[in-house]
């Protein structure tokens, strides 16, 4: 059974960096495309950027470009979310997801059929 946990969530302030972590297990981590999307309430999930499995490329949303980066470590099986110069508009529940198939540069959720839980990310004026 495929499970992905995230972490590292929390109340921080603009201008604040923050480290998510997404501890995957049950599934090859290598073989997985790594996503991260974020959801406020009422609005559909949003993707924020994706890490592929072979020779990782990043791609990233316009909106965290140059303030975010993803990495991957294979050998914890873990997906890293770093994000620095926190602003109030990033306030969300952070989802990491998991993605076999496709090149590994998807933005559509719906691509990916793994999801964890979700850490609530919230950025203080």
């Amino acid at each position: 059974q495929v499970q992905l946990v995230e972490s590292g969530g929390g109340l921080v302030q603009a201008g604040d960096s923050l480290r998510l972590s997404c501890a995957a297990s049950g599934l090859t981590f290598t073989r997985y495309h790594m996503g991260w999307f974020r959801q406020t309430p009422g609005k559909e999930r949003e993707f924020v950027g994706v890490i592929s499995k072979n020779v990782p490329r990043t791609y990233y949303a316009d909106s965290v470009k140059g303030r975010f980066t993803i990495s991957r470590d294979n050998a914890k099986n873990t997906v890293y979310l770093q994000m620095n110069t926190l602003k109030p508009e990033d306030t969300a529940v952070y989802y990491c997801a998991a993605q076999f198939l496709g090149l590994g540069d998807s933005s559509d959720p719906r691509d990916y059929p793994h999801w964890g839980q979700g850490t609530q990310v919230t950025v203080s004026s």
